[in-house]
């Protein structure tokens, strides 16, 4: 059973970086394809960005492109959400997900729905 574990998230003024972390055990990473999702309160799950199994496609959704980066390193059983100049309307709980998507990383990223597992969330509260 695959087990996920998000970290790294806290408080950061606007303009500030934060890099999460999603660290997998009970089964290799290199299985799975990944997406980080945020969920805000008062609102829906939200795709962030995503990856393929060999980390080779990578792709990201709205306002996270060309401020965020996801990486993984599959020896180390661990995917990386790197956010760079972070504002407000990023505050929410980050989420990772493992699983086989129909969806095309390299085309855009899978729909929550397509994921089977998920970790616990991390919060990142971006204000001044």
């Amino acid at each position: 059973q695959l087990q996920l574990v998000e970290s790294g998230g806290g408080l950061v003024q606007p303009g500030g970086s934060l890099r999460l972390s999603c660290v997998a055990s009970g089964s290799s990473l290199e299985y799975y394809s990944i997406g980080w999702f945020r969920q805000a309160p008062g609102k829906g799950r939200e795709g962030v960005s995503c990856i393929n199994l060999s980390g080779g496609s990578t792709n990201y959704v709205g306002s996270a492109k060309d401020r965020f980066t996801i990486s993984r390193d599959n020896a180390k059983n661990t995917v990386w959400l790197q956010m760079n100049s972070l504002k407000p309307e990023d505050t929410a709980v980050y989420y990772c997900a493992a699983g086989w998507p129909i969806t095309t990383v390299q085309y855009r990223c899978p729909d929550d729905v397509e994921y089977t597992y998920w970790g616990q969330g991390t919060q990142v509260t971006v204000s001044s």
